[in-house]
C-alpha cells in the first residue's frame, strides 16, 4: 500500500520537474529574445546617429598632417538649392585656416544657378587667396561647369578639367510663360489690380508690355557684362579674344582648354599628386545641419516652391 502511494507522489515530482524544467527554458529564451532584440535597436540606431552626422570618415579626424583640401561643387547653386554660399565659405575657411593644407581643389560638377549666391563665394576665394597666398586653390571641372558654376570656378588659381567636361555658358537668363492666347480660346479674362504702374512687370497672363520687355533686357546686359567682367578678371590673358565666349555657348574641355576658358586636363588626384604635390586629400565639403538632414533622409521635408526665374543656366 505504501508502495503504491510513493509511486504516484514520484511521477507527480517528476512532471512538476519538467513542467518547471521547460518555463525555465521557455523564461531563459524570451529573455534571450528580449536581449537580442534590444542589442539589434541599439546597433541600429547607433548605425543611424552615425548615417545622419557624418561621424563615419569625419575630414577632421584625418586633417592632422599635410593635405591637399577638397570641397565639392555639386548641382545647383542657390540659397535654397544644393550648393549654397554660406556652406561653401564655410567649408573655404575651414580649410584655409587649416594649418596642415597644401593646396585646394574645388571639385564643380554644376549647371549653374543664382548669380547672386555665385557671385559671393567668388568674392570669398579671391578675399581667402589674398589672405592665404601661399595656398593654391584650383578648380577641377568633372561633367559641367557652366554659367554659375563656372563664375566660381574662374576665381581660382587655374581650372582643370576633362577633354569631354562641358564649359561656359557665360550668359544670363529669364524664363517664364505666356498664357493669353489659352485664356481667349477659354474666354477667360484677366481681371489685375495694381499699385504702381510697374508692378504687373512680367506678368504670365497679360500681353507683352514692349516698355518692360526692354527694361528686363537692360537688367539681364548688365547682370551679363558683370558676369563678363569676373570672367575677365580671373582669366585675364589667358582668354582668347573670341566674342563667342561670352555668347552664352559652351564647349567641351578639350575646346575649353584652346579657347583659355580652361588651363589644362586632370583630374582632383591628377591636381593633388602632380600640381600641389599632395597626394593625401582630405574632404573639407560642408554637411548639411542635422534638422535638414534628417527631413530629407527620412522623408518628412516639405517641398519647397520657389520661383527661380532669374538664374544663371
Amino acid at each position: 500500500m505504501a508502495n503504491q502511494q510513493e509511486q504516484p507522489n514520484h511521477w507527480e515530482r517528476e512532471a512538476l520537474q519538467k513542467l518547471l524544467q521547460v518555463a525555465v527554458k521557455e523564461q531563459q529564451r524570451n529573455r534571450f529574445w528580449r536581449v537580442f532584440f534590444k542589442i539589434l535597436t541599439f546597433i541600429y540606431l547607433f548605425l543611424l546617429l552615425f548615417y545622419l552626422f557624418d561621424w563615419i570618415g569625419d575630414s577632421q579626424l584625418r586633417s592632422n598632417s599635410n593635405h591637399t583640401a577638397l570641397i565639392d561643387i555639386h548641382g545647383v547653386i542657390g540659397a535654397e538649392d544644393d550648393v549654397v554660399a554660406d556652406d561653401v565659405i564655410a567649408s573655404l575657411r575651414e580649410a584655409y585656416d587649416n594649418h596642415f593644407t597644401k593646396g585646394i581643389i574645388l571639385r564643380i560638377n554644376s549647371p549653374g544657378g543664382s548669380p547672386v549666391q555665385a557671385g559671393i563665394i567668388n568674392d570669398e576665394i579671391r578675399r581667402q587667396k589674398h589672405l592665404h597666398p601661399n595656398i593654391p586653390v584650383y578648380a577641377v571641372v568633372e561633367d559641367i561647369c557652366a554659367s554659375g558654376g563656372y563664375y566660381i570656378a574662374v576665381a581660382a588659381d587655374k581650372i582643370y578639367v576633362d577633354k569631354a567636361s562641358i564649359v561656359g555658358s557665360i550668359g544670363v537668363l529669364m524664363d517664364g510663360f505666356g498664357f493669353t492666347g489659352v485664356m481667349q480660346k477659354l474666354g477667360v479674362e484677366r481681371r489685375l489690380m495694381t499699385a504702381g504702374e510697374n508692378k504687373a512687370m512680367l506678368d504670365a497672363f497679360s500681353p507683352v508690355n514692349t516698355k518692360h520687355k526692354q527694361y528686363v533686357q537692360s537688367v539681364l546686359d548688365e547682370v551679363h557684362q558683370q558676369f563678363i567682367n569676373v570672367v575677365k578678371q580671373g582669366r585675364g590673358t589667358r582668354l582668347q579674344d573670341n566674342p563667342e565666349i561670352f555668347s552664352g555657348l559652351f564647349w567641351n574641355g578639350e575646346r575649353s582648354v584652346q579657347l583659355g576658358l580652361a588651363d589644362g586636363m586632370g583630374s582632383a588626384d591628377y591636381v593633388a599628386r602632380e600640381v600641389i604635390k599632395q597626394e593625401n586629400i582630405v574632404d573639407f565639403t560642408g554637411k548639411e545641419d542635422f534638422a535638414n538632414r534628417l527631413a530629407k533622409r527620412i522623408g518628412a521635408s516639405m517641398t519647397q516652391t520657389l520661383a527661380k526665374s532669374f538664374e544663371m543656366r
